[in-house]
């Protein structure tokens, strides 16, 4: 009977908290029964499902938590704990698997009416249609970008980059709308065909419209909510991570997240950092192609709703919640630059009136150096996964530690019935026959006579053979004129060669009588 494995005992502890660490600043909790509360000045996270429980603890000072994700509805957020992340410039950020938004909240920063009274004003004084070409334009060279050097569809590629060029001549809001539409239809026809690879030990419990990208319109709403396959449901949880982070970088710099200019008025949604979004969304797009090129996508990492709809585990999901420091950098100059252009679109302006730079600090960078920071968003960079199951390796590893031993063995098993074949084509037979026929001619050559009288097997094992350690085995071969294995074999002494080589080999060693 086998022993029951044994619960750790520190893992419900509350004296014993786990030390964890935030990475990239981001801390994502998931399962069931979270708790987010603060004890003696400590912030005290707890997150996990069943007895699988983590306990984490933070102080005020030295904690490098700058986002806390929670992933799901079941749980509890205390209001000392709110105040407590943003004393610490924390924001909260509470996410669903299937892409959506639920609760965004961030430092709150001193605003200005006039400026959100100019926004609500964009649409009369120009701004909006200025704000909207200058968004659309980026996101098309973003889609361009990806299509020609990702994608490798130069065609598309082309024809982004004439959508791109019309939009200088639009004087209405309507034909920019018109123009994205058409620039997205092309853009996502080059995804369609990708193929989607999976180990081959999930391969049987994989659908078959889980193996290729698809549209990215699911067939569950007529739009891409509800993802049905996991490459349109990672897109869908990036965008939501970068969604978040519009919204925040919208407030911290005084405007509504609500007032959009691209996105009509909605209930429930902030139209405004749907906007900001939109130029930044080819670099979720590049940020997810390398992903899906690096390695296999493991079954373990998606499940599949009743009604279809794909969606993410907790741990995946975390994963990818690390990745929004990269998304916050990206969409800081397109929210600036919003504030910028409805700052501008006022009735009454002052040339020495200036918006702050909280996201990008390019004021700051100004007053020191004299010229502005340029801020290049980048793509944060894809670990790679074992090529087999998909698994995370270490540095300098092809394959992870799982995998590894078997795919040594089965390229050893490959490379020797490849050297099993090629030792019996006709160049190797051939070479073989002329070997054998070399040596029957030498031992025909050869007198027993030519061999001293007292030079028999034993001499050679006792003096012979030892001095044989300090030559090296192609000295041997040379010497003799045999193979590179036979030479191998006499100098460990196991094979005795013929008594012709032995005088060789006592020449070779300089053994007297």
């Amino acid at each position: 009977m086998a022993a029951t494995q044994t619960v750790p005992q520190h893992s419900n502890n509350r004296n014993f908290p786990q030390i964890i660490t935030p990475r990239h600043g981001v801390l994502t909790l998931f399962g069931y029964g979270i708790r987010v509360q603060v004890e003696r000045g400590h912030l005290v996270l707890e997150d996990g499902i069943g007895p699988d429980r983590r306990r984490p603890r933070f102080p005020r000072v030295g904690h490098g938590l700058k986002r806390l994700v929670v992933i799901g509805s079941d749980g509890m957020v205390s209001f000392t704990a709110l105040r407590w992340l943003a004393d610490q410039d924390a924001a909260f950020v509470m996410l669903e698997r299937d892409g959506s938004v639920l609760v965004t909240t961030g430092p709150v920063r001193s605003s200005d009416a006039r400026l959100r009274r100019a926004q609500a004003l964009a649409s009369g004084s120009g701004a909006a249609l200025q704000l909207a070409v200058e968004l659309i334009s980026h996101k098309l060279g973003g889609q361009e970008k990806v299509a020609r050097q990702k994608l490798n569809n130069f065609a598309v590629a082309d024809n982004i980059a004439k959508f791109r060029s019309a939009l200088r001549t639009v004087r209405h809001l309507d034909a920019v709308l018109s123009i994205e539409a058409n620039a997205a239809l092309a853009y996502w026809s080059a995804w369609s065909d990708l193929q989607i690879v999976y180990p081959r030990t999930d391969i049987r419990r994989v659908p078959d419209h889980w193996q290729i990208f698809g549209a990215r319109v699911s067939a569950l709403t007529g739009s891409p909510r509800l993802a049905v396959n996991p490459p349109n449901a990672v897109l869908n949880y990036l965008y939501a991570v970068l969604e978040s982070e519009a919204r925040l970088a919208a407030a911290e710099l005084g405007l509504d997240p609500g007032l959009g200019v691209l996105h009509r008025d909605t209930p429930n949604r902030d139209s405004l950092a749907c906007d900001l979004m939109e130029p930044v969304r080819p670099l979720v797009d590049a940020y997810v192609f390398d992903w899906l090129n690096r390695g296999p996508l493991r079954r373990e990492w998606f499940f599949e709703q009743a009604n279809g709809n794909c969606r993410l585990m907790g741990p995946f999901a975390a994963q990818l919640s690390e990745t929004a420091g990269a998304w916050r950098k990206a969409v800081a100059p397109y929210a600036e630059q919003a504030a910028k252009i409805f700052w501008q679109g006022r009735t009454r302006r002052s040339k020495f009136n200036f918006l702050p730079t909280r996201l990008t600090q390019a004021r700051r960078s100004q007053t020191k150096t004299g010229n502005f920071a340029a801020n290049v968003p980048a793509i944060p960079k894809t670990k790679p996964r074992c090529p087999i199951c998909g698994g995370s390796i270490t540095k300098g590893s092809t394959y992870c530690a799982k995998c590894a031993p078997l795919v040594y063995r089965e390229n050893l098993l490959e490379q020797a019935k490849l050297g099993r074949i090629a030792t019996h084509s006709a160049i190797a037979e051939a070479r073989r026959s002329a070997t054998q026929i070399k040596q029957a001619a030498a031992l025909r050559k050869w007198n027993p006579s030519d061999l001293p009288k007292w030079f028999d097997e034993d001499i050679y094992l006792q003096e012979i053979l030892p001095r044989l350690v300090k030559f090296t085995v192609k000295a041997i071969r040379l010497r003799l004129g045999v193979s590179h294995p036979y030479a191998t074999l006499i100098k460990r002494g196991q094979s005795v060669p013929h008594p012709r080589h032995w005088m060789p080999l006592a020449k070779l060693t300089g053994y007297r009588a």
